[in-house]
Order: structure tokens, then C-alpha cells, then sequence
């Protein structure tokens, strides 16, 4: 495997994947519009696959809820590596601001910075920087 893509489905994805784009950074693209398209007949205005590029090796997929009924964040901790202290503050103090914080930021045992925050979509989000030996 090269690589993992988390697919997010979620209700208010051009919201959303904004506010995403505010707490890590980087640049949306390929975003597409059900618009025009039989299949997706109702849901107008609804994008049916958008991407956030936080960096060459970090993307998240996203995509309108159409229909199904979710469950939110319930079975899924995403796990970002952070680069630096100032990023995990930065993302841990965004996540938090509209979201619950399961576990604060702290040192841990392992030599690292960690917290765990659900944020307000429901998504769990388990942060983590290494810190230099």
C-alpha cells in the first residue's frame, strides 16, 4: 500500500472543506458539482467529490452526504503526524474551538505532543507530534 486517503463524507462539504482548509492549511481542488449530472438529479449545488491538498503527501477526500443517514464520527480517529509545535497548537486550538476535546494537549511518554478532539463535524481527530531526541 502507498498510501491511505481518507474519503470524508459529510453534510455542507464546500462549508466544510473550507473550514478544513483553515485548520491545516494547504489548497482545495478537484471539486466538482453534482450539477448537470442524472444520477445526482435533486442534489444541485452538492459537490460529489472535492479534494484538500494539505501537502504532496497529505489529501483529504470529501464528498456531500446524498440521502444516507450518518453516523458521526463514531468508529474513526484520523491521525495526522504534525511537523512542528506551533502546527499541533495551531490545529489542536482550531479543532477545539468548535469541537470537544477528548483528551488536552499534552507531553507524553513517548517524546511526543498529543491530543485527541472531535470536532464539530463529529469526526475524531488524534494529533500527534514527535518531538527531536
Amino acid at each position: 500500500m502507498k498510501k491511505l486517503v481518507p474519503h470524508l463524507r459529510i453534510e455542507n462539504c464546500k462549508e466544510e472543506i473550507e473550514y478544513y482548509q483553515r485548520v491545516f492549511g494547504g489548497e482545495i481542488k478537484n471539486t466538482q458539482l453534482a450539477d448537470g449530472i442524472e444520477m445526482f438529479k435533486g442534489h444541485e449545488g452538492k459537490y460529489i467529490h472535492a479534494e484538500l491538498h494539505i501537502n504532496e503527501n497529505c489529501i483529504l477526500y470529501m464528498a456531500d452526504v446524498f440521502g444516507d443517514q450518518t453516523i458521526q464520527g463514531t468508529d474513526i480517529l484520523l491521525g495526522p503526524d504534525l511537523d512542528a509545535e506551533e502546527e499541533i497548537e495551531k490545529v489542536y486550538n482550531e479543532l477545539a474551538k468548535d469541537g470537544e476535546v477528548k483528551m488536552e494537549l499534552q507531553d507524553t511518554f513517548w517524546g511526543a505532543k498529543h491530543a485527541i478532539v472531535k470536532d464539530r463535524n463529529g469526526i475524531s481527530w488524534e494529533l500527534n507530534y514527535t518531538k527531536p531526541s
